[in-house]
């Protein structure tokens, strides 16, 4: 059943708010500003660090043998990841020899979920209405609920067994006859199922401390002699620790199990001695980097620009919208005083959206193309020509869809004597 709080906010206190967000809209315009510089000079660094790169880099067709003509070269080079190290969990028992042993656990719990409308009153006031609903599922983070709106779910959620997510990490992997740093350990990927034969100890343990949390005094007094487990269950890679996976309740907790097996990797990296490290270009940019499976050196580069232009535009797209964000908590305060009247503010509102996008997206450009005037100086003038134009275009825009000023009434003709 859902839940509806209503909350009244004063024409005053929404001026306040509007004042105080002049403060962070200011901050934020600032932010966005600066993101897009550093973007841009991230951006073209990154692109001339991986031209000069691609110049210098070398095959390394064996890596059988440490061969010190490539000591302090960047080169690129496939083979396999190996590792005869065993990763061990203490909590369950489990031995794997792998690059990596993941424990993921999941939590089933009562979620709060709110959606809200807010309506302009009158006056200058708003009411807010804030519907409050709950259903179970699973989620990766136990939930508190504690402060659930509802009190018929405050405080409904617990868990069976307090156990947490946990990763662990070959330290020495092998490629051929070098070892691989720890950053390119963790770029190593492909996740399989771990095939789980948990002890009856640690079943008993499991199921003790579930019957616990249950308060369930018969498994308690019956733990010496169980042999079918009320509260574990065991299923390939997975751990359901509750009465029926099929039927889950709030409390029950599923851990699932996975490694990262020994495979082939491609790698450009700098050697330096029987490993790896960062090549670092002139201009303080670095590579050092690995993917999955037989990668050729043109392949492995292209994807690393492919890499360096989205990361370009997303962080674009990120400051033009905090230029956005800073703008609207700016000029906010001009709808609020008009919220009065909340059709006419609705329609500045609206206006003024327009207006504030149309200016984001001219300083966008502007930001950019001062940024490329200092990194890259013939298109940072062509793109802040074009920033100008755009403004020029909106001003013109807008004075054509002004007030027209009426035109004087023509002179009647006069006959000629």
């Amino acid at each position: 059943m859902a839940v509806q709080v209503t909350t009244k906010t004063s024409y005053g206190q929404r001026l306040g708010s509007s004042f105080k967000g002049i403060g962070s809209g200011f901050l934020l315009l600032i932010i966005g500003i600066v993101l897009l510089w550093w973007n841009e000079g991230r951006a073209v660094k990154t692109a001339k660090m991986l031209n000069r790169a691609e110049k210098v880099a070398v095959e390394m067709p064996d890596i059988n043998s440490v061969d010190p003509q490539f000591d302090g070269q960047l080169v690129h080079a496939t083979g396999m990841a190996n590792t005869s190290e065993v990763l061990i969990d203490n909590l369950f028992g489990i031995q794997e020899t792998a690059i990596k042993l993941n424990r993921q656990v999941e939590y089933y719990q009562v979620q709060e979920t709110s959606t809200s409308k807010t309506k302009d009153k009158l006056g200058g006031g708003q009411e807010t209405v804030t519907t409050y609903d709950y259903k179970n599922g699973w989620s990766s983070t136990r939930i508190n609920s504690s402060e659930f709106k509802d009190e018929k779910y405050r405080g409904a959620n617990f868990v069976l067994s307090d156990v947490e997510d946990q990763k662990w990490q070959a330290e020495n992997v092998s490629f051929g006859a070098y070892r691989l740093p720890s950053e390119l350990i963790n770029s190593i990927s492909g996740e399989k199922p771990v095939e789980l034969a948990l002890s009856e100890d640690v079943i008993k343990s499991l199921n003790k401390v579930a019957a616990t949390v249950k308060k369930d005094t018969a498994v308690l007094l019956a733990q010496a002699a169980l042999k079918d487990y009320k509260y574990v269950h065991v299923s390939n890679n997975v751990v359901y620790i509750g009465e029926n996976a099929m039927n889950p309740q709030v409390g029950d907790v599923r851990i699932t199990f996975t490694k990262v097996l020994p495979g082939e990797v491609s790698i450009l990296a700098k050697v330096a001695g029987d490993t790896f490290t960062k090549h670092t270009d002139k201009n303080g940019k670095s590579l050092e980097t690995l993917s999955m499976g037989v990668k050729a050196m043109d392949e492995m580069f292209s994807s690393e620009r492919a890499s360096n232009n989205m990361w370009k535009w997303l962080l674009r797209l990120l400051g033009f919208f905090l230029i956005m964000g800073g703008l609207k908590g700016i000029f906010d305060i001009l709808v609020t005083v008009l919220k009065v009247i909340p059709f006419l503010a609705n329609i500045v509102n609206l206006a003024m959206n327009v207006v504030i996008g149309v200016v984001a997206f001219a300083i966008t450009l502007i930001v950019i193309a001062l940024a490329w005037l200092y990194y890259r100086p013939i298109l940072g003038i062509l793109l802040l020509a074009a920033a100008v134009a755009a403004l020029v275009f909106f001003a013109k825009k807008g004075k054509e869809e002004g007030p027209q000023t009426p035109e004087a009434p023509a002179a009647p003709d006069v006959p000629a004597e």
